[in-house]
């Protein structure tokens, strides 16, 4: 996207444009969310949305954990420091029950005998220990977030370099707001799953197992009792992740559903009030809603029940404990001292696994979110160009579409049969009814979509031969569905050419007429302007998109509808502008306003997939055929 300005022959009175929403021309709307237009008829519910299932679970919950733990490669070291650090910080926890059973065990010699020097000593290495473990905790909490915040960054960068590979049809078929969700919602879950819940689970590993050994070399028997309490958590446990799993699948995607939404009515908020739907949409608002907060009540109150009941029978394990300890110190078995350190121990051995219940609803929950952001990297990414791809250079711009068949469902052909001849330099206008086929025709110009049938040529050169890059770059698009970005106005209309000098950035926007406009803002050409130009009107939002295709160094030029949001006086000089500047260019041109495009070279009248009709506008008028008919509708 480089090189100097250019000049034009188009020799005709319209530079149209339609938009840039990918509309199939058959009357199927091929549009992201971003692109629609909000109807109150046909305003989608929660059930219309593509998303992933709602209500099911994970679909290879082991697939899913292992591609995540391979995101912590790059960390395996930092992850062995992190796991001896806990094997530390929990050896040392594991020693205060050790310490407190000493203690109780010099206080046991009766009044007036108890050593209170060395139950102070136990009492300091207790709060040496312990204070110790928790700053080593904090020390692997502090470690684990920054691995987790790195991996984010990781799987996000992951996510974004695979969205630009995906073709044209992905975002056709998936709304805005679902993509965004994955790109944000899920991956910060996933990400603090890593973060805190891996680190939970680490942590609550070592203690149960270094609990599970004391409590055995304490007292075999009192151990025991861990077999009644223990296979009733496991399953019980094992008997709500199958009902949690589904449920924060189902939470997942309807939060996905519920910001697709809002993100398509949003994008067209002055058609909703233009037409007075406000209280049709908020009713169809609150049924996402609804969905969401159901999902995410049920989820969540069966995980959230998970861990009062688990610790309920936790609490079952110490009254048998109690009963059992209080039989074998009647016996002389144990001693006051192994049964204070076995009660300190089965709840160290407890606690955890009432953790661990916990958090497996939250693993459960990053589970089925790192499977929506994995769904996104498995997605079939554009196919790549040919191995030997020649790169398109030096264009002249002799275009050639032989015998194409096309259609966005391979059940339903809307391109049938389709050849054209646009030798360089030419102007050729493509007119015909909406749901004809005009703007299908561009996309695979562009090669957006492949066709089905037949070939096209630019220069001799089947576009399936050359690299995609360079079919896309010798072409300049201005269509009348604009995009601006987040930035100043010169960096907007730079933003094709590299290294643009402001003087040629001037140069394009007084020939686009917008110059004395900018020039009347408080900071002229580095004024910002927010995004998708949110602050200027969509006439001069045209006129910048306009002035960056003049700028642009391309030998065909594809004009969808592009002055449609001008006046006719302005839209005159720019077309008197762009001829000059764009001469010797091969430009396609789609219009409605045929009185705009009676100096083409060529027009192509296009009806139901099929050029019905072809020709200059005067032969095509005098053939009193469909060109006449419409012409004719525009002027009755």
């Amino acid at each position: 996207m480089d090189k100097d300005t250019r000049k034009s022959t188009c020799s005709t009175k319209d530079f149209p444009g339609k938009n840039n929403q990918r509309q199939s021309d058959n009357g199927t709307d091929h549009r992201t969310a971003a692109g629609h237009e909000p109807n109150a008829q046909t305003a989608r519910k929660p059930t219309d949305n593509p998303a992933p299932a709602k209500g099911t679970k994970p679909k290879d919950r082991r697939g899913t954990f292992l591609r995540l733990i391979r995101y912590t490669a790059n960390y395996k070291y930092i992850m062995i420091l992190a796991l001896f650090l806990c094997l530390v910080s929990n050896v040392m926890a594991l020693t205060g029950p050790i310490l407190a059973g000493k203690a109780i065990a010099e206080a046991e010699a009766g009044v007036g005998q108890v050593n209170f020097a060395r139950v102070l000593y136990y009492a300091k290495l207790m709060l040496i220990f312990y204070v110790a473990s928790s700053l080593i905790t904090l020390a692997i909490n502090f470690i684990m977030m920054n691995v987790g915040r790195k991996i984010g960054q990781q799987m996000r960068t992951d996510v974004f370099n695979k969205l630009m590979k995906l073709p044209v049809r992905y975002f056709d078929q998936n709304a805005a707001g679902d993509i965004i969700s994955h790109v944000s919602y899920d991956i910060d879950v996933t990400c603090v799953c890593i973060s805190t819940d891996l680190t939970q689970i680490m942590t609550s590993v070592v203690t149960v197992v270094g609990s599970l050994a004391m409590m055995i070399y304490i007292s075999p028997p009192l151990t025991l009792t861990m077999a009644v309490t223990i296979p009733l958590a496991t399953i019980y446990t094992k008997h709500m992740s199958g009902i949690t799993r589904p449920l924060f699948s189902r939470r997942s995607a309807a939060y996905g559903a519920m910001n697709g939404y809002v993100e398509e009515i949003f994008s067209g908020q002055k058609t909703v009030l233009a037409y007075a739907q406000e209280n049709t949409f908020l009713d169809h608002y609150e049924e996402y809603n609804q969905e969401a907060t159901e999902s995410f009540y049920k989820a969540n109150y069966y995980g959230m029940t998970m861990g009062p009941t688990v610790g309920s029978i936790n609490n079952l394990g110490l009254a048998l404990i109690g009963i059992l300890g209080s039989l074998l110190y009647m016996g002389g078995a144990v001693t006051l001292e192994h049964i204070s350190s076995f009660v300190l121990y089965s709840r160290k051995f407890s606690g955890p696994i009432n953790e661990i219940s916990n958090v497996v609803t939250q693993i459960f929950s990053a589970l089925s979110a790192a499977e929506r952001v994995f769904h996104i990297l498995d997605e079939t990414e554009e196919i790549p160009d040919k191995e030997n791809a020649a790169v398109l250079s030096d264009v002249r711009g002799d275009v050639k579409i032989q015998d194409v068949s096309f259609g966005y469902d391979p059940q339903k052909t809307i391109i049938h049969h389709f050849s054209l001849d646009a030798d360089a330099g030419k102007l050729i206008a493509i007119v015909g009814p909406t749901g004809a086929g005009k703007t299908t025709i561009i996309n695979l110009l562009m090669r957006f979509y492949d066709v089905d049938e037949g070939q096209i040529f630019v220069d001799q050169n089947e576009i399936r031969d050359v690299t995609r890059q360079s079919l896309r770059r010798a072409y300049a698009m201005v269509l009348q569905d604009t995009w601006l970005f987040n930035g100043t106005i010169y960096e907007n209309i730079a933003y094709g050419k590299e290294g643009a000098t402001r003087e040629e950035v001037i140069a394009v926007a007084k020939a686009a007429k917008i110059h004395h406009y900018i020039m009347q803002l408080p900071n002229g050409y580095d004024t910002i302007i927010g995004e998708d130009g949110g602050n200027i009107s969509k006439g001069q939002k045209q006129l910048l998109t306009i002035a960056r295709a003049m700028l642009y160094d391309a030998r065909m030029l594809i004009l969808d509808e592009a002055t449609s949001n001008v006046d006719t006086g302005t839209e005159r000089q720019i077309q008197a502008a762009m001829r000059e500047l764009m001469a010797d260019k091969t430009c396609f041109v789609i219009a409605h306003r045929l009185s705009t495009i009676q100096n083409a070279d060529r027009i192509l009248v296009v009806d139901q997939g099929n050029i019905v009709e072809q020709g200059t506008h005067s032969e095509l008028i005098a053939q009193k055929g469909f060109y006449h008919k419409l012409y004719a509708s525009q002027f009755e």
